[in-house]
């Protein structure tokens, strides 16, 4: 399958958390610096987000509860006219994020594009609410979302060829079973958690059947500035049944 190179970069604490209050902690400044820094190291094209990351730090909330009832759209991809080659890929299976325009911008990162992803069980409605702001939409899956379909169709309508996963844990780790995922780079915080409610880097929920562990191999380890760490590996084996499709 031609799909894009695919890095899942993250910053954690040292109990492997992605969020929680260890974030906001001074001693978390100076890697949290070096973790954005470093996102430029892979030039990727793309960067890739769970529904939960772009509602909290990327979308305008959510659609409104109510949109005007539309004619049917057919189920086919939509790709916008846009000025930058560069994408944010919002994972929304439903169609519940909110938008007011089809770029974003966030201070010290370049202006990117955003390409909704949807399953087929979305509405008319919310179609036409992404066309009405000119945003890209693609479909993967008729209910849950197809994790290799989506790579190759990010390859062929975008040209995407290095693709970053920056959580959340159910989407890392969706990606991971599915075999789709070829690195980890983590960034490790000088800071404990231990908030058992805060979310890791994997997680499996309990929805999903249990598959076997993935193994890495250690590429490359460096210190950072702020007794941090950077690591990283490559997937080491890959389970043969590894999950096709990507839940919420």
């Amino acid at each position: 399958m031609e799909r894009p190179y695919v890095i899942c970069h993250m910053l954690s604490s040292l109990d492997g958390k992605i969020d929680g209050g260890y974030m906001s902690m001074p001693e978390n400044v100076p890697v949290r610096g070096e973790y954005g820094r470093l996102r430029e190291f892979f030039g990727c094209q793309a960067t890739l987000y769970g529904t939960v990351t772009m509602q909290g730090s990327y979308s305008a909330g959510l659609a409104p509860e109510s949109l005007p009832d539309q004619e049917k759209y057919p189920r086919k991809d939509y790709i916008a006219k846009s000025d930058v080659e560069n994408y944010i890929i919002s994972l929304d299976p439903q169609g519940i994020l909110g938008w007011n325009a089809k770029y974003i911008e966030k201070k010290g990162r370049p202006k990117a594009h955003v390409v909704e992803v949807l399953t087929e069980q979305v509405s008319d409605a919310y179609l036409s609410y992404l066309q009405k702001f000119d945003i890209s939409y693609l479909f993967a899956g008729k209910k849950t979302l197809d994790c290799a379909l989506l790579l190759q169709k990010l390859k062929t309508s975008f040209g995407i060829k290095r693709l970053m996963i920056a959580g959340g844990g159910v989407t890392n780790w969706s990606f991971l079973q599915a075999g789709v995922l070829d690195e980890l780079s983590l960034v490790i915080s000088p800071v404990a958690d231990g908030n058992t409610t805060s979310v890791s880097i994997f997680e499996w929920p309990d929805f999903l059947p249990v598959k076997p562990p993935v193994a890495f191999t250690l590429k490359e380890v460096k210190k950072l500035k702020g007794d941090g760490i950077w690591l990283r590996y490559t997937v080491k084996e890959r389970g043969k049944a590894g999950y096709e499709q990507l839940y919420f």
